[in-house]
């Protein structure tokens, strides 16, 4: 009978697994090392369990195969859980393998002793609990397509195992064509106007979603996640969300992931606004009732044989050239403010290899202020959950190899995830800049409408104000680091190290853009 690691590592390696993030500990030996020793897999470490699992969801959105990050027993096993939840409703094969005591610690309250056996509830479409009772077979009802957990009991000194990967080519996981009629029959009747939300895409759904879309003429709120806000041009509505308060639309065509746009929101109270989603995670993003058409999105549209030409029934394309055109005045007469610096940044990032946009504002900031002239084709963000907590190591899982990465974050995004430099010494980090967004706390909450006439103590406890500067933080990690303040002097400067470029926006001039702008 082979020991627990074996089979956990062996059945990961059938599975397709070719890569392992491994946080080391004297309980999960025989998996760390049996990974490390295995020929032709790839090993990543890192010290802390959190960080690690984002890291390898990270690595799964850029290899699109299945990865597995390896923990020790206890409280360690338990820090997965939120990378777990991400990959959960984003949708991705993050595999979990947690080293535990003998099953006989159980609720016993011994040292590195939890019961971690279904720790992850429903986020893990199953656990496999390799206890030492016979040799069960793992990954029984696995789709393939969202996490899964393996726990393993390992004795003391147990044996580190020998493994290999297989010969044979791993077959990724194809799903069954979905079906089209629903798409087809919403289409037919327009006469009210339809409105195409577009979220994040994955990178083969994004050129038969473009040619859809330019057949069906209608306007379009696209995030920056689809890869083609830049590209459809004046089908892209410009502040959508007013826009459409002002004017809506009989009907709502979701194409991707769930959008960040306020108005998607909104629709929960707005049952007369008809809404279909085709989308390949299947969550339709409302508590209300709605339409879902789970799949592939390119291939969705392709089994429609073509669109219908609908237009701009409800003239929002002028409504949107007007808002456009306030928009450039107000970048002009606050350059120093939040929304001014993310145009700036915006035009130097284009340039970089892909983007990657934390949330909660730059993702928001990025989507409504952005430049819009020059394509930029590999946006992410991690908008599963909307959570902020892991979002430095999921970029750099996500972007590792390539030599012109931006990841873009606020400030307490960057708080939320100190530890994840540590991981830049395994990967080349030369011309990746990792940009802060200072702001002295999580200003999003000050604009929230329930929390306006506040007193300034209870605001800035909402707000998490704070006086943390990122100088110090650069230089632990051996990154470069600048400071911009104003337009005039924006400039991102060579460096032969990763570079954190911390804004610090002009408050006044912020404050005053957005009473303009939404005055």
């Amino acid at each position: 009978m082979s020991g627990g690691a074996a089979q956990a590592l062996e059945a990961c390696l059938a599975r397709g697994v070719r890569e392992f993030v491994v946080c080391a500990g004297a309980r999960n030996v025989p998996l760390v090392l049996g990974a490390a020793r295995c020929r032709g897999a790839k090993v990543w470490n890192h010290f802390e369990e959190r960080g690690a699992a984002f890291f390898a969801l990270g690595r799964v959105r850029d290899s699109s195969l299945p990865v597995a990050v390896v923990t020790t027993s206890g409280t360690a096993a338990a820090e997965l859980l939120p990378a777990v939840i991400e990959a959960h409703y984003q949708e991705r094969p993050l595999i979990v393998i947690t080293g535990d005591r003998p099953e006989c610690y159980r609720g016993s309250g011994a040292p590195q002793a939890i019961e971690q056996a279904g720790l992850f509830g429903t986020y893990v479409e199953g656990c496999d609990d390799l206890n030492g009772s016979g040799e069960p077979a793992l990954f029984g009802n696995w789709s393939g397509l969202r996490p899964w957990h393996i726990n393993v009991c390992l004795e003391e000194n147990e044996e580190v195992p020998t493994v290999k990967v297989p010969e044979h080519d791993f077959e990724p996981v194809r799903r069954p064509r979905p079906p089209v009629t629903a798409l087809i029959g919403f289409l037919k009747e327009d006469f009210r106007g339809v409105v195409v939300f577009l979220g994040g895409l994955e990178p083969e759904e994004r050129e038969e979603t473009f040619y859809f879309l330019q057949q069906l003429g209608v306007p379009v709120v696209a995030d920056a996640t689809s890869g083609l806000r830049e590209a459809l041009g004046k089908l892209v509505l410009a502040d959508g969300d007013r826009l459409l308060g002002q004017q809506p639309p009989g009907k709502i065509l979701r194409l991707g992931d769930v959008p960040v746009s306020r108005f998607w929101r909104d629709l929960e109270s707005r049952p007369e606004i008809e809404v279909l989603s085709v989308t390949r995670t299947g969550f339709s993003g409302l508590a209300r009732e709605s339409g879902v058409i789970t799949g592939n999105v390119h291939e969705v549209l392709k089994g429609m044989g073509g669109a219908p030409s609908i237009g701009d029934v409800l003239d929002l394309f002028p409504a949107s050239s007007g808002r456009r055109g306030r928009l450039e005045e107000l970048l002009e007469r606050y350059p120093d403010s939040e929304p001014g610096l993310m145009r700036v940044l915006s035009a130097y990032a284009a340039t970089g290899e892909s983007v990657f946009l934390g949330n909660s504002l730059p993702v928001r900031e990025w989507n409504l202020f952005a430049q819009m002239n020059v394509p930029v084709g590999e946006v992410q963000a991690s908008r599963g959950a909307n959570g902020i907590d892991g979002q430095v190591s999921t970029w750099l899982g996500a972007t590792m190899g390539q030599d012109q990465a931006w990841g873009i974050f606020g400030d307490l995004t960057a708080l939320y995830d100190l530890a994840a430099p540590a991981l830049l010494s395994q990967g080349d980090g030369r011309g990746r800049v990792l940009v802060v967004i200072n702001n002295n706390g999580g200003r999003i909450f000050e604009r929230l409408p329930c929390l306006q006439g506040l007193a300034e103590e209870e605001r800035a406890l909402m707000a998490n104000a704070h006086d943390h500067r990122f100088e110090s933080w650069a230089e632990m990690w051996g990154m470069d680091h600048q400071i911009v303040t104003e337009r005039e002097s924006f400039e991102v400067r060579s460096q032969e190290r990763p570079l954190v470029l911390e804004l610090r926006p002009d408050e006044e001039q912020t404050t005053e853009f957005w009473e303009n702008w939404e005055g």
